[in-house]
């Protein structure tokens, strides 16, 4: 095979991979075999996926992201609450996670130490996804918190799904709803103690503080969510 790699090679190589991974799980020894069912060699692979099987469940992961999205895009949500279009959105990244053995290959490989930071990205990614594709607006710390809760949420939702033997994942499901009232009792909460004439008044300190934070632009550092410009505090 030349040394030119065709630009569909990616996607045939993470195919081929998933054979293996219930395995030899997303490491060294999947992305050789994979190498080799596709017809290339060791070193072609690694210069596609550089971290072997990091790289290869990172793409599956964004593989199923992007199999969301695009279901969200086709369903009608019309009939439903916000929190239940979230709640359905967390639902539908979990019918197509595909394997659950692939999928708790990979739940393993970014609970080691050195892996975490790109496994919370991931989950942060997911959680980012749902709420773009729902239509979220928000450009302060309320962009921040949505992602951070829904994180949490799709997180334990992965965990409580592997482990989930009823039929058809109805437990999953209900598990899904029971977290998404949770968040939503929560913000009932926070409401409650905004308009208590104490607590209101006890928040309006932090709340002016955080209300300078804004939302990513299309130019941030990849290493800071947002950004807090002295220029804007000195202005207001």
């Amino acid at each position: 095979m030349s040394d030119e790699i065709p630009g569909d090679l990616k996607e045939k190589l993470l195919d081929a991979a998933l054979v293996h991974v219930p395995f030899d799980g997303w490491s060294e020894a999947t992305l050789a075999a994979a190498a080799k069912d596709v017809g290339i060699s060791v070193e072609q692979a690694r210069a596609l996926f550089p971290r072997a099987g990091v790289d290869l469940a990172a793409a599956y992961h964004k593989r199923g992201d992007a199999a969301m999205v695009e279901r969200m895009q086709s369903a009608d949500f019309s009939a439903l609450r916000y929190s239940e279009k979230v709640g359905e959105a967390v639902k539908i990244r979990l019918r197509v996670a595909g394997d659950k053995e692939v999928v708790r290959a990979a739940t393993t490989l970014f609970a080691l130490p050195a892996n975490a930071p790109e496994g919370a990205r991931l989950i942060w990614g997911t959680a980012d996804a749902i709420w773009n594709a729902l239509g979220d607006t928000s450009d302060d710390i309320n962009w921040y918190s949505k992602r951070v809760i829904l994180s949490g949420v799709y997180a334990s939702s992965v965990l409580y799904w592997l482990g989930d033997k009823s039929e058809g994942d109805a437990d999953t499901w209900a598990f899904v709803d029971r977290r998404i009232e949770n968040v939503m009792q929560f913000e009932k909460l926070k409401t409650q103690a905004h308009a208590n004439p104490v607590l209101g008044k006890l928040l309006a300190v932090p709340e002016a503080f955080l209300g300078r934070i804004k939302a990513p632009s299309g130019h941030r550092r990849d290493d800071l969510p947002g950004h807090w410009s002295k220029e804007e505090h000195d202005s207001k």
